[in-house]
């Protein structure tokens, strides 16, 4: 992979609150972290050729700290991505979510989700993702975090990332997708996807999925679940399928959001890594 100079970085900072693109948030129904007992906040990973923002929240005493990487969607480490590393925190784990869109452009602002793909997301290589995860990991082994504990979890396009760093790195202990794409068409910069790659799963991952998602359909499971099998990696692979349940469903500022599947799907990846050793 070519090197990537500083100038290259788009996205130096985070932004505030939710990105535009889902604005008005479903108020009632966002779940809110405090920061109580932790240090949380924004910082800055070292990634090929600069630096990239990201968000980072863990207990505030002790050391040591099992670490999550936390995988964005589509609209960038918004309040709801940094919600998210608050409560990994308040249960023991250094949380980390680097804004992986940082060299293609700043989604936050940008209210359109179709054009949020279009020109951000879409432009975003496979490859550069897994070396600014790789400098992630790497950072937090060095700011707190035991990196001998290391899991991965996202959403959305973030559920994709999971499938493919768990493909990646052989440090990984275990990987948690909600409702990643599985499939789809080769591009330049997304080359392969999951199916693809389950030949190569270096750890275990769970699959949270909704069963009326209409963007990824079941019989895209039963192909990774396939895959897998004919890979000898059936038991690296398992999936939790949320019947009549729409993509989306731990968004809890969207109206996809429905609270029973994502506390219970919580409830599943708090278990899953401790099961696989990230605790």
């Amino acid at each position: 992979m070519p090197p990537f100079t500083r100038r290259e970085f788009v996205v130096t900072s985070l932004a505030a609150g939710f990105a535009a693109a889902v604005r008005p948030v479903s108020a009632q129904t966002v779940v809110t972290t405090d920061s109580d007992g932790l240090i949380a906040g924004e910082v800055k990973i070292p990634a090929g050729g600069g630096e990239i923002p990201g968000y980072r929240a863990m207990p505030a005493s002790g050391k040591s700290f099992p670490v999550v990487l936390v995988v964005q969607e589509i609209f960038g480490v918004h309040e709801h991505i940094r919600d998210v590393c608050r409560r990994f925190a308040k249960l023991g784990h250094l949380a980390v979510a680097p804004e992986l869109f940082a060299r293609q452009g700043d989604v936050s602002k940008i209210a359109d989700a179709q054009e949020i793909v279009a020109t951000v997301v879409s432009k975003v290589p496979d490859a550069q993702v897994m070396s600014d995860l790789d400098a992630t990991v790497a950072w937090a082994g060095k700011t707190g975090g035991n990196v001998a504990k290391l899991g991965i979890t996202g959403f959305c396009w973030g559920g994709r990332i999971v499938w493919l760093y768990a493909a990646h790195n052989p440090q990984l202990k275990a990987g948690v997708a909600w409702y990643g794409r599985l499939v789809g068409q080769p591009t330049a910069n997304s080359p392969r996807n999951p199916v693809d790659w389950a030949y190569q799963l270096k750890c275990p991952v769970l699959g949270l999925y909704g069963g009326a998602d209409q963007g990824i359909p079941v019989a895209t499971i039963d192909q990774m679940k396939a895959a897998a099998a004919a890979a000898g990696k059936a038991k690296q692979v398992e999936f939790f399928i949320y019947e009549g349940v729409p993509h989306g469903f731990n968004a809890d500022y969207r109206p996809s959001y429905r609270k029973e599947a994502a506390e219970d799907g919580w409830r599943r990846m708090l278990a899953f890594f401790k099961a696989h050793g990230v605790s």
